[in-house]
This record gives structure tokens, C-alpha cells and sequence, in this order.
């Protein structure tokens, strides 16, 4: 990418584009030829409308600055949910659209304890499933001219976790893993697929930040890198990038070689525990795009010797709900469970009673839940009138309804994604007033590859999955204090759902008791981690992280640099391998980089200072009201 960058005739479709990031954006792009939707579905400013009368609203405002530049732009209203009308708008102008930004968005912090479904719902509506509609109906223009740039906004709340935002993280992170997915659907079409996670002063930012923040946050700070990635000449595809105030960076997954063993009866929770140093050294970690290779891993573990450990984790005294526990993975979970001595609530709406048959068989104490997981208040309530007590959740619950993307209906989308993500969320929002009340609580939630990764064909699941991890990072850090501890284990298993697409011999040898005794030392009070995430299939247990490369900081003081600028510093940007790389795991690692290259600038420096001061105190404040 050299010389004058341009997007000459191509089109643009931005989503938020009224206000904050979405109106620089259009304004930049359109100053460099492009044609641009300009989409913002309310706000309104002191003015008159394109008739001349009343208030119009903020996207004509947009819209009129960049034809007073001599720009091509036009408006559009709609919500993103409605997004085949916003695409509608750029065939009708414009003929067709190469390039969807999906920048749309808004807040609404609150703590899981005192979360409503609405607080939920408003914000997987808009940035989840706007997002989807928005890009599933330019979708199919892509294909057909095969050339199409899709970028994602995402947030460093979500990768990291932020306290107060489950709901808001869960969308972030779920945003990841669709754009992961489109990235392995559209790259033979010449579609390439990339998120953002940005940092800049908005109008969600303007009532909690002081001037000085908003300042050195400026938007404008953000869209060189964007006008890098939705360049034509642009390859790069399925990746994670930061940017904020002059500071531009890549992030990727990393997982650890972990730990293998023979996969038979003498693997237990406290092999694995015995054994945890090993799942957790990231020594010589592969930095993959897709899962494990699981046909490796059966063939070593055949050879190993049987495993050696002492019996020393228990979960007598405790009750358990599993989720899909009638068969499969949550059958064997619950099987588990009640073999080191919880008392279990198997929840499925078929084989419920037949596996708490089984476990009532076998010594153990188990109920039957025979309630669909998106009931949930009714599953924990129906656990809790049997049991008089709840100590653990896994959320395993989940259907598929693979189809590509293109072909995907909003029926496919939304049950899946209701019964994997949403239905997290409700039971666990159900139980955790119990957790916090008697200091103790354990939560496993379940994804998969698919979701950290993207997979082909499965859009709906692995945004959901993925939303499961941004939604455990947020609860684990709301939970902590409480002795509330909340991990991701994506296991990789022969089920009903992988019967048929797997042979048999695989099935077998992939059984999910094999899987189980990690969640059986997740669910214990030896639990040894909280926050994280695990791949585990076969005997082989890994862990898996974010690694983020140092990237590039341009000076603050000199303002907004050229997009040229960021193209020529593109591969240092992505740069893993200067021995600078590192593994952020709370918002204020996420932002050290950023925060760095704002206090460079010594106009800003002290001012910044100050505030933070003022800032800490009033998050302090504001975080025991939630």
C-alpha cells in the first residue's frame, strides 16, 4: 500500500456513523472519494431538515458536511436491526457497496446482579444481532462482485473484561467470533473480515470523561488504521486489532501446549490438578486459527501409562446444575459431578430423569429439570425447591444449526443463539444472588473452538460461543470477591451433534468423560484459576489466551497521523516476533499502551493525572452503586 491512499468510487456503509467514530470515519473516507451511507438512527440537532423545516437529524448533519467538502453521501435512518434497509439505501444510490463498517452502539452498565433481560436484550440487539443483519443483507453484493471489507467494532471491555458490563462485553467478544467465521467464509470471494477494538471519546464517553480525556481520545485518532484495513489492497483477514490515540496494535489467540493423558478411567480432577503447571506454561505456545489436532492427541495418549493420583477433590456438600445433561457432553459433566459427590440437577428437556435415574442408580443424588434453559429462573428455582441450596452451574446447554452464512435464516440465527448465549446469561443471573450471598459459588461455562476460532458454516454458534467468553471474563471479575469463580472450557467431543459429521472411531475415542474431570476441578474449591479459558478433548488439556503485539505508538503531540503513516507502520503494527509481545488480562493492561503514549504528550500529561485521580474515586462511588 503506497502512495495517496484513495477509495475512488467505491462505497461505504457506516453504522453510528451520526456522532463519535462513525461520523469521522464517513467524513474521512468520503473526503477520499468514496460514496458513503451515512447511518445513525436517532439524535437530533438545532437546525432544519432537508425541506427546510423543524429538526433535523444528526446523520443529515453528517451528510451536509460532507457535501459542503465536496463529498457524495447520503443519509440513512433505519435501526441496525433493520439492516437489509441501510444496505437497501446504498444499492438504491449507489448501485451496490464494497465496504461495511459496523460501528453502531450503545451502553447500558450494569452489574449481573442486578441485570434484567432488557438490559441484555437491547445490547445484543444492536451490536450482535445489528451487526449480523447489516452484513448479512450486503452479503450477498459481496459475493457476487467477490470483493467486500467488513469491519466489526468490538472493545477492549470484551476482551478483557470489564466490571459492570457482562452484557456488553458478551457482544464484543460474540462480535470476534462472527467476524472470525466471516473471515474463513469470505476469503475465496475476496472478503476479507477484521474487528476493532477501539478506544475514543464518544457521546457514550462525554458524561464520564473529563474534557482533558475526551481530548486525547479523539476519534480522529482511530480512523487511520481503519482507512488501512478497508483498503482494497488490504489482505489481512479474521484478525483483532486496538487503536486508540495514536497507538495501533494486533492481537491473536496463543495456547499453551498443555498437558496429555491416557484417556480412560484413571483420568480424574486431580491428575489434572496435579498436573495444572503444565496446562498453564506457555512455553513454545502456538498461536493458532483453528483448533487443536485432536487425531495427534489420540495416538499419543493410547501409548501413555494409566494415571497415578490420590482422590483428594470432593464435592460432597454441594449441589450442582448442569445444563444439557440429558446426553453428551452434560450427560458425562453430570455423571461426574455426582461421582466426587454433588448432588445434581440434571436440566434438559429430554433424558433429564434418565441420567438422574442413572446417577440415583449408582449411589449419588439427582433430580430431574425437565425445563428449557432460556426458562431460567424457573430451572434454578425448581433446583433450589429440590435441593434447599446451589453451589455450581456448567452451562452446557446448546443445539446447532449450521448453515453458511449466506443461507442462514433469522430462525437458525436467533435459536442457537438464544439457547447457547442467552440462555448463559439467564441461568446465571438466576443462581448469582445465591453465589454472593453465601460467598461461594462455582460457574463453568461451556464454548467451543468454533467460537474462538470461527468455523465455516457456523456463524450463529460461534458468535454466540465467542459471547460466552466475553460474558465469563466480565462475571469473573464481578464474582471474585465473593469467592465466585467463572471459566470457559471449549472441549472438543464425540456427541450426537458431531456423530453426524464425524466417523464413529472417532466419536469413541473422543468420548466427553474425558473432558469431564476438568469441570469436575473447575467446579471444586481447589479451583485453581478463575477468568480463563481451556480447550480439552482426547486426555489433552491446553489453555488459551490473548496475546497482543507491542505495535506502534505515533506522538501524541503531532496529532492524528496520516493513513499513509499507519500503512507504511502496518507490519510493525503486526509485528509478534520483536520479543515485545505481551498477554494483557485486565482493562488497565489492555490501555497501558495507549495511556503510555497519552502521557508523552506534556500538554496533556498532567491534566490526565489529575483526573485520574478524580476518575478512580468517582469509578469507586459509581461501582458500589451497581
Amino acid at each position: 500500500m503506497t502512495g495517496n491512499i484513495r477509495y475512488d468510487n467505491q462505497v461505504f456503509v457506516i453504522t453510528g456513523a451520526g456522532n463519535g467514530l462513525g461520523k469521522q470515519y464517513a467524513k474521512f473516507f468520503a473526503a477520499r472519494g468514496a460514496k458513503v451511507v451515512v447511518n445513525d438512527l436517532g439524535g437530533s440537532f438545532n437546525g432544519n431538515d432537508a425541506g427546510g423545516k423543524g429538526t433535523a437529524r444528526v446523520a443529515d448533519a453528517v451528510v451536509q458536511e460532507i457535501k459542503d467538502a465536496g463529498g457524495i453521501a447520503v443519509a440513512n435512518y433505519d435501526s441496525v436491526q433493520q439492516g437489509e434497509k441501510i444496505i437497501k439505501t446504498a444499492i438504491d444510490n449507489f448501485g451496490t457497496v464494497h465496504v461495511l463498517i459496523n460501528n453502531a452502539g450503545i451502553l447500558r452498565d450494569i452489574t449481573l446482579r442486578n441485570m434484567k433481560d432488557a438490559d441484555w436484550d437491547i445490547i445484543m440487539d444492536v451490536h450482535v444481532h445489528g451487526t449480523m443483519k447489516t452484513t448479512r443483507a450486503a452479503w450477498p453484493f459481496f459475493k457476487k462482485q467477490r470483493y467486500g471489507r467488513i469491519i466489526n467494532t468490538s472493545s477492549t471491555s470484551g476482551l478483557f473484561g470489564n466490571f459492570g458490563q457482562s452484557n456488553y462485553a458478551a457482544a464484543k467478544v460474540a462480535v470476534v467470533g462472527f467476524t472470525e467465521t466471516l473471515a474463513k467464509e469470505g476469503a475465496k470471494y475476496n472478503i476479507y473480515s477484521n474487528a476493532l477494538a477501539p478506544g475514543a471519546a464518544s457521546r457514550l464517553t462525554q458524561t464520564v470523561w473529563p474534557p482533558e480525556m475526551m481530548e486525547a481520545m479523539r476519534p480522529d485518532f482511530v480512523v487511520p488504521l481503519v482507512g488501512v484495513l478497508a483498503h482494497d489492497s488490504c489482505k489481512e483477514n479474521g484478525s483483532i486489532f486496538e487503536a486508540a490515540a495514536g497507538h495501533y496494535d494486533k492481537i491473536r489467540w496463543e495456547r499453551s501446549k498443555g498437558f496429555l493423558a491416557r484417556a480412560d478411567e484413571s483420568l480424574s480432577a486431580d491428575v489434572i490438578l496435579n498436573n495444572f503447571s503444565k496446562i498453564k506454561d506457555f512455553t513454545d505456545a502456538d498461536h493458532p486459527t483453528q483448533p487443536a489436532d485432536m487425531t495427534s492427541f489420540i495416538e499419543k495418549a493410547s501409548k501413555l501409562p494409566p494415571s497415578q493420583a490420590n482422590n483428594t477433590i470432593s464435592l460432597k456438600g454441594r449441589v450442582a446444575l448442569v445444563t444439557g445433561g440429558g446426553s453428551g457432553l452434560g450427560r458425562s459433566y453430570a455423571l461426574y459431578l455426582a461421582k466426587l459427590g454433588a448432588k445434581v440437577a440434571v436440566v434438559d428437556v429430554k433424558n433429564a430423569d434418565k441420567v438422574a435415574q442413572e446417577i440415583v442408580d449408582a449411589g449419588g443424588d439427582a433430580y430431574g429439570v425437565t425445563l428449557s434453559v432460556e426458562a431460567g429462573e424457573e430451572v434454578v428455582h425448581a433446583t433450589v425447591a429440590r435441593f434447599h441450596q446451589l453451589d455450581i452451574v456448567v452451562n452446557n446447554a446448546g443445539q446447532i444449526r449450521d448453515k453458511a452464512f449466506q443461507n442462514m435464516t433469522e430462525e437458525q440465527w436467533h435459536a442457537v443463539m438464544n439457547v447457547h448465549l442467552r440462555s448463559t446469561y439467564r441461568i446465571t443471573r438466576a443462581a448469582w444472588p445465591i453465589f454472593l450471598k453465601q460467598r461461594f459459588g462455582r460457574v463453568v461455562n461451556i464454548a467451543s473452538t468454533s467460537g474462538i476460532y470461527g468455523n465455516f458454516g457456523q456463524a450463529n454458534y460461534a458468535t454466540a460461543k465467542a459471547g460466552i467468553v466475553g460474558f465469563t471474563k466480565t462475571i469473573a471479575r464481578e464474582g471474585l470477591k465473593y469467592n465466585v469463580l467463572v471459566n470457559v472450557v471449549a472441549p472438543t467431543a464425540g456427541t450426537d451433534m458431531t456423530r453426524s459429521v464425524w466417523p464413529e472411531e472417532q466419536v469413541q475415542a473422543l468420548k466427553p468423560d474425558y473432558v469431564a474431570p476438568l469441570v469436575g476441578l473447575l467446579c471444586s474449591d481447589k479451583a485453581p484459576v478463575n477468568g480463563q479459558i481451556f480447550e480439552a478433548g482426547a486426555g489433552w488439556f491446553g489453555m488459551t489466551r490473548w496475546q497482543r503485539a507491542r505495535g506502534v505508538d505515533f506522538e501524541h503531540a503531532k496529532g492524528v497521523p496520516a493513513v499513509e503513516a499507519v500503512a507504511s507502520a502496518f507490519n510493525e503494527i503486526c509485528n509478534f516476533d520483536n520479543g515485545q509481545a505481551d498477554n494483557p488480562e485486565t482493562p488497565e493492561e489492555g490501555s497501558k499502551y495507549t495511556t503510555g503514549n497519552v502521557m508523552k504528550n506534556p500538554k496533556l500529561a498532567g491534566l490526565i493525572k489529575q483526573e485520574n485521580r478524580a476518575e478512580r474515586q468517582q469509578r469507586s462511588k459509581a461501582a458500589s452503586k451497581l
